[in-house]
């Protein structure tokens, strides 16, 4: 039986009280710490980091090696947003020369696991949204050559 009009809504359903929405965050909201967050785990590089160290700790070289493209300053950069996020461990050796290692902490591990969850969906998905590219290509194409052909005279 439905509820009636005048019953309170059900826990699940009720508004969230002031602390309870200041624990939880406000990604939409523009000044949510949230978001800064949310930036470093789904950057390009924050997300291949936390693929890259869900097999195990690795050197900065090891990273460097195991993703493709990344420049020894941008690694440096995700390594710190994600130390300071407490995702990423980083332990330095005191010998030379200098050895520093990166691991991922409980928390870096859950959210491993889940921007593992998107790439995997990515690269299953990927055969279809490529196809979409090619569709706006195609789609555009004509519009590309109306714009570039030369105008006719009467």
């Amino acid at each position: 039986m439905p509820p009636a009009a005048d019953d309170p809504p059900a826990a699940s359903q009720r508004p969230l009280s002031l602390s309870e929405k200041l624990e939880r965050g406000n990604l939409m909201a523009a000044a949510c710490p949230s978001r800064e967050v949310l930036k470093h785990l789904t950057s390009r590089w924050g997300v291949l980091v936390l693929l890259a160290l869900r097999a195990g700790t690795l050197r900065f070289s090891d990273l460097r090696r195991r993703i493709g493209g990344v420049s020894e300053r941008m690694l440096s950069q995700t390594l710190q947003w994600l130390e300071n996020d407490g995702m990423v461990v980083r332990k330095a050796y005191k010998i030379v020369p200098p050895h520093v290692e990166y691991t991922l902490t409980p928390l870096g591990e859950e959210a491993a696991e889940r921007v593992r969850e998107l790439a995997d969906w990515i690269e299953i998905n990927l055969p279809r949204i490529a196809g979409g590219w090619e569709n706006r290509q195609a789609a555009d194409e004509p519009a590309r050559s109306a714009a570039h052909a030369p105008e006719e005279r009467a």
